[in-house]
């Protein structure tokens, strides 16, 4: 069962992480902002790459259950879907606390593939792309293949533009492309 305590590390951590970096931020700062104490931390995370590999799992659920709600509100009819979300990126882009993709900021920062951390971020990738062929699927796209992993590559490009650019537009720019995929794509 979750504590006040576990929750609080995971807030400040996650918020930090994102802010700043996993590496740049060290535990004796988490402890600080959080409140909580070692012994608590160490109760719930036997060391910080578990917090770090917790703070993913648990910002995967909510990045995917925001971008599906998003997505569904920007775009009542299924076949508009697969470009709503990069109206969906273009409204997170255009946030004050936008700090790019923490997935990819994890891979970036965690050279080592098989480490905790960079799996988790990449399991978060592979579920983008599954969530985007879902997308495909239910817009009547029948024989897509590796569409769908290209319509995330376009995503994760215009996160990393707007993230350097300071600006949505690359998430406009990303949905120009796709939908020019997607309409040579002929398979609707």
């Amino acid at each position: 069962m979750p504590t006040r305590a576990r929750d609080r590390l995971l807030d400040t951590a996650e918020r930090l992480f994102y802010a700043d970096g996993i590496r740049s931020v060290g535990v004796e700062r988490i402890l600080a902002e959080s409140g909580v104490g070692r012994a608590s931390l160490y109760r719930h995370f036997p060391g910080k790459d578990d917090l770090v590999v917790a703070v993913l799992q648990r910002r995967d659920q909510a990045w995917r259950q925001w971008l599906r709600e998003a997505v569904e509100r920007l775009a009542p009819a299924p076949a508009d879907r697969p470009l709503a979300v990069f109206d969906a990126l273009a409204e997170r882009f255009a946030r004050d606390d936008f700090r790019g993709c923490a997935f990819i900021n994890t891979i970036v920062e965690t050279a080592d593939p098989q480490s905790m951390a960079h799996l988790v971020a990449d399991e978060h990738k592979r579920a983008v792309i599954a969530y985007v062929d879902g997308l495909l699927t239910g817009a009547g796209y029948e024989r897509h293949g590796p569409l769908a992993a290209q319509l995330v590559m376009l995503m994760d490009g215009a996160i990393v533009t707007a993230l350097r650019e300071r600006t949505p537009d690359a998430a406009k720019l990303a949905r120009s492309t796709a939908a020019s995929l997607l309409s040579v794509s002929g398979n609707r």
